[in-house]
């Protein structure tokens, strides 16, 4: 499945990026899709067989699950 992270700082993608590839999990760090939030930061996005929470830095916004009808988000974080 293919998951999208959203963080409220850019230190805390580049951690979480760096966490997934370091577990050997396929992930691209890239501009936030203006169908998740019309703000601009850095998302990453991510091929696993499940969500990897463990791997994503406690700085998170959302994770969403991309399929073919766009953005499912699975988690919010306040």
């Amino acid at each position: 499945m293919t998951y999208l992270a959203t963080f409220y700082t850019h230190a805390a993608a580049l951690i979480s990026h760096r966490n997934l590839v370091k577990n050997g999990i396929d992930a691209v760090m890239m501009p936030v899709p203006r169908a998740v939030s019309s703000s601009c930061g850095t998302c990453v996005k991510y091929r696993a067989d499940d969500p990897s929470l463990s791997f994503l830095d406690n700085d998170k916004e959302a994770v969403y699950e991309i399929t073919d009808a766009g953005y499912n988000e699975l988690i919010r974080y306040e």
